[in-house]
C-alpha cells in the first residue's frame, strides 16, 4: 500500500468532495449506500463542529461496534498530522452519531490509552486491514477513539 500524501495535498481535497458524496448517499438510503467501505468495513457518519470556525461538519468514518461502545480510528491514511475531525470532536463534551439504518446515538468522546487502546486497535485492523499499514507511515500514535454513550457514567 503506498504511503499517503502530505495533508496539503490536493488529494485530501478530492478526499473531502467524496466524503460530502458519500455523506449524502448514507443519508438519502439510511446507509445502504455509504454505509460501508471497502471490504465491507462498516461506516457511521460522525457530526462536530468546527472548534475554529464553528461550523457543523459530517465526517464519514469507519468504524468498530465495541458495544455498548462504538469506536473510531483518526488514522488520515497514516499521515503525520491528526484529522481535523478528531480536534474538533476533542474539544466537545458529546456530539451525535449516525449507524447504518437511521439510528442515532449522542456519544462522549475519549482516546483509549493502554491495554484497552491496544485491544481495540486490533480489532480496528481486522475489521480494515490497511490500519496496520498506515501505522507505519507516521511517528504519531495514530488515536484510537471511543464513542461512549452520553447517557452512561464517563470512564475514569
Amino acid at each position: 500500500m503506498p504511503k499517503p500524501p502530505v495533508p496539503t495535498s490536493p488529494f485530501w481535497k478530492l478526499q473531502r468532495q467524496l466524503a460530502r458524496f458519500n455523506t449524502f448517499l448514507f443519508r438519502k438510503t439510511g446507509g445502504k449506500v455509504g454505509g460501508s467501505f471497502f471490504g465491507g468495513a462498516p461506516v457511521l457518519l460522525l457530526n462536530h463542529v468546527g472548534r475554529k470556525s464553528g461550523q457543523s461538519r459530517t465526517s464519514p468514518l469507519i468504524y468498530v461496534d465495541d458495544s455498548p461502545q462504538l469506536v473510531v480510528i483518526a488514522s488520515k491514511g497514516g499521515v503525520d498530522a491528526h484529522p481535523a475531525w478528531f480536534h474538533n470532536l476533542m474539544a466537545m463534551a458529546t456530539t451525535e452519531v449516525e449507524l447504518p439504518g437511521g439510528e442515532r446515538r449522542q456519544v462522549r468522546p475519549r482516546v483509549a490509552e493502554g491495554a484497552e487502546r491496544a485491544r481495540l486497535w486490533e480489532r480496528a485492523v481486522a475489521v480494515y486491514k490497511p490500519y496496520a499499514a498506515y501505522a507505519t507511515y507516521t511517528e504519531r500514535e495514530i488515536p484510537v477513539v471511543v464513542l461512549e454513550s452520553a447517557d452512561a457514567t464517563p470512564a475514569e
